[in-house]
């Protein structure tokens, strides 16, 4: 459903007879535009892309040479064993017998026999591609021997080696002196941490149909795991120093792609993904005594079609012209590009635009936007009047019919208090704080408003924990607190929390480093340690090949980031506002917001569609069977898609932190403001994929009152989809209110209040700090204080019966005194 400005015969802007104000109306997209939908991405967002890809974007394309080193490894340890190197023809005893043998080996003192081992599990847990055919049996081969090295307990080895690794000392030292660090220095560290990735990434595999899978105990054990510390803490704890590290310069040789893939990997699987969350969601509410049937977001958002972007000013004049030469009124409008789902069109019972659509008097600009209608529909106007204020009458009469909006509308309790207040306040000249039920005085229509609201009215889990939070700060003593559920989340929030503001800054900088807009700087952190070779290209094609090898190794840390950042805050929200909130406050302190929209600012369309790929390279399509000749043509076919899944993914991720953290801040949305993000997301509408257009649409929806009226103006096809688009909140005025004067500075308050909230919050559960003795409740009972047991000093017993002396048998002691309570001196 569309809002567009009435034209005449003349191509003029047809003009409201009772207010003098331009005339919007709905117009219905033309439903056979088969042109508009061959364009659309076909692009499905979910957690991850498929399997082999995953694995794939494990290993850069220089480091091809080292998948030989570890074939090798492994027949030199089978003649060492007095067995044929062949994996496949032995029994699952003497298979068996082989992995105890080489994880006996993994605890040698001597780091070659070590690493040697160390490689030969790898060769296994690759999938033995030398005695395979085809990448189906490669999947298969691996999936059987992971499962095998995890039952023989290879994951917690590879987990100490990584300690080891870590604490390297030397290789770290060497490093750092080194003036370009290159795949060398990380070599035992990528062997380790593609072992844990690869075991990591087939039990995600395995979980998504586990109720189905031979191997469920094996999953299921291995999520315990990942909530228990390995040694002396989580193993995604582990990974986050390491990136710390990293970032400060005192590990630069850490090979950071696959530190922060396996680092992702964990987390999904370990927290769960899309699906986990709408579970959570779903039971958490339950518990709350709050409603459960709502729409999931990524469930409607597949189920749209991708608008037309906005026409560029050039574009809109020629249209303009072609509408004014060719086109009497009518048909103009019917004929013009679509900009919403045909599905969404609405139409005028009577054919034309009626004129006598309100009641109301002044000069002003009227819309109307309707909903489904029926029983349990809802219609409603907005007027803005010539001092811009708008104003919500729900209760319009029915004028237009149609499939209606993708979205329930919906309405906060704060939103509906302030509606009460208001209409009090003008037709009764009081407030009744805290009285939500009494309409005494009030018109008819606002009877009718106050009930369309309370219908919609949707609250949120978040303010079910924020009412907790203010009733525990209200009444410490009598108040008592909620159980702590030692869930995944809660385990791994204690756990990141002493050093959550540095995990944070230091993925931020991973993720300026990675942006494809950041220029070189010398002192900026290399994150191409794990992909450049120790003798740089000579050659042309071999300077291709690690140009796009470069370009894609950026491309994969961006996607990791985006999605352990998107992870962590979703899952956090669910398990605790404050602890999202906390999260959400280091990132805006680390100039997150910034750090997105500089991002988003290049050409979108040119980073989605660009093919950072090689395909004869990728794993393990580059070991298996005859290998075709590398040419300068072979660099160039890329695959057959129109884009590219990780960075589409990545985009679509960094839209939905972006949300995250400005969703209903007031000073973070003005930091967007600031930083002239509404052209940047206006140039992102031109990707044709639904779910990317709605989250930038939503961003660019909470500014709109921010950036003014001639803004919107030249901006209305722009606005009309987010009428189409976004959920409608009732009696939120952003297309109408202006707040041009507003400055971030103003809205500091929040912040400071919300740190404050969040402080009192960390500090009562987490922390291990004493509390104030005074405020504690007092023991009055007599046979709980004589029976505690109190640790007498070593001097005191020495000198104990001097103390009964002077204490007891010289002291005199009235009794009658002592037990009159009107004698105690305070």
């Amino acid at each position: 459903m569309l809002c567009d400005v009435a034209m005449d015969a003349n191509g003029n802007g047809k003009r409201d007879p009772l207010h003098g104000g331009p005339v919007y109306f709905n117009r219905r997209a033309a439903s056979n535009d088969e042109s508009n939908r061959t364009t659309d991405l076909e692009f499905v967002y979910d957690d991850t892309d498929i399997h082999a890809n995953e694995v794939a974007e494990l290993y850069s394309y220089t480091e091809q040479y080292e998948l030989q080193l570890n074939l090798k490894a492994f027949e030199d340890q089978m003649e060492w064993y007095k067995l044929r190197p062949w994996w496949q023809n032995l029994t699952k005893s003497q298979q068996r017998s082989v992995i105890y043998k080489l994880l006996d080996q993994l605890e040698v003192s001597n780091k070659q026999l070590r690493m040697k081992s160390a490689r030969c599990i790898l060769y296994l847990a690759q999938g033995c591609w030398a005695e395979v055919q085809s990448d189906k049996e490669q999947q298969d081969w691996t999936r059987t021997n992971v499962m095998l090295l995890y039952e023989a307990g290879i994951f917690p080895a590879f987990v100490e080696l990584l300690n080891i690794e870590i604490e390297n000392s030397t290789t770290a030292t060497s490093a750092i002196r080194k003036l370009a660090v290159s795949l060398a220095d990380s070599i035992d560290l990528r062997v380790i941490l593609s072992v844990l990735y690869i075991i990591t990434e087939v039990m995600r595999e395995e979980l998504k149909n586990i109720e189905h899978s031979e191997y469920k105990d094996n999953v299921e054990a291995f999520k315990e795991d990942l909530v228990n510390p390995y040694g002396e803490e989580l193993l995604i704890v582990k990974l986050l120093g390491m990136v710390t590290c990293f970032c400060s310069g005192s590990a630069p040789h850490f090979p950071m792609k696959k530190v922060l893939l396996l680092l992702w990997k964990l987390i999904l699987v370990s927290l769960g993904g899309i699906d986990a969350l709408r579970e959570l969601k779903k039971q958490y509410r339950e518990e709350a005594g709050l409603d459960t049937q709502q729409e999931d977001t990524i469930e409607v958002a597949r189920m749209m079609r991708a608008s037309s972007p906005p026409m560029s000013a050039a574009d809109l004049l020629e249209t303009q012209n072609q509408k004014r030469n060719n086109r009497p009124f009518r048909r103009s409008l019917m004929k013009q590009s679509s900009l919403d789902d045909p599905g969404l069109g609405m139409e005028y019972e009577g054919g034309e635009p009626p004129n006598n659509t309100t009641a109301n008097e002044g000069d002003g600009e009227l819309i109307v936007f309707l909903g489904p209608g029926g029983p349990g529909g809802w219609n409603q106007t907005y007027y803005e009047d010539q001092n811009n204020q708008s104003q919500l009458r729900p209760g319009t009469p029915q004028l237009i019919k149609g499939k209606g909006l993708p979205w329930t509308p919906k309405v906060r309790q704060k939103d509906v208090d302030t509606f009460l207040e208001v209409a009090r306040m003008k037709f009764v000249g009081y407030k009744l704080q805290g009285d939500r039920e009494s309409l005494a005085g009030l018109p008819q229509p606002i009877h009718e408003g106050v009930t369309t609201l309370k219908k919609h009215m949707y609250t949120s889990l978040a303010e079910t924990q924020i009412r907790k939070e203010e009733e525990i700060a209200r009444n410490p003593m009598s108040t008592l607190e909620p159980p702590l559920r030692q869930t995944p989340t809660e385990i791994l929030y204690q756990a990141i929390l002493p050093n959550l503001p540095q995990y944070m800054i230091a993925l931020l900088k991973i993720l300026l480093a990675a942006a494809p807009t950041s220029k070189a700087k010398t002192d900026s952190i290399n994150i191409l340690a794990d992909v450049l070779p120790e003798e740089m290209p000579m050659t042309v094609l071999q300077s291709m090949k690690l140009g796009i090898d470069v370009n894609r190794h950026k491309e994969i840390i961006v996607k990791a980031v985006s999605a352990i950042l998107l992870l962590l805050l979703k899952h956090f929200k669910l398990n605790h506002v404050y602890q999202f909130e906390f999260m959400s406050q280091h990132l805006v302190f680390a100039n997150c917001i910034p750090l997105v929209l500089k991002f988003l600012n290049q050409n979108i369309i040119a980073y989605i569609e660009v093919k950072n790929v090689i395909p004869i390279l990728d794993f393990p399509m580059c070991v298996i069977g005859d290998q075709p000749e590398l040419t300068t043509e072979s660099l160039e076919i890329g695959h057959s898609q129109s884009f590219s899944w990780r960075n589409v993914f990545s985009c679509i991720n960094l839209l939905r932190i972006l949300n995250k953290l400005t969703k209903w801040k007031h000073s973070r949305i003005m930091m967007l403001v600031v930083f002239k993000s509404a052209p940047i997301l206006k140039r992102t509408l031109k990707v044709r994929h639904a779910m990317m257009q709605l989250y930038v649409l939503k961003l660019l929806k909470m500014q709109t009152k921010y950036l003014g009226r001639q803004w919107r103006k030249t901006n209305m096809k722009t606005i009309s989809v987010i009428y189409a688009k976004v959920r409608h909140r009732l009696n939120d005025d952003w297309a109408y209110g202006n707040d041009l004067e507003a400055r971030p500075w103003d809205f500091q308050v929040e912040e400071c209040e919300l740190r404050t909230c969040v402080d009192q919050f960390n500090n009562r559960r987490y922390s291990s700090i004493p509390r104030d003795e005074e405020m504690e409740p007092i023991d009055a009972s007599v046979t709980s204080v004589l029976g505690a047991n109190v640790e007498l000093t070593e001097e005191f017993k020495q000198h104990y019966e001097l103390w009964l002396q002077q204490e007891v048998f010289q002291r005199s002691i009235n009794w009658d005194e002592l037990l009159d309570p009107t004698a105690c001196e305070i």
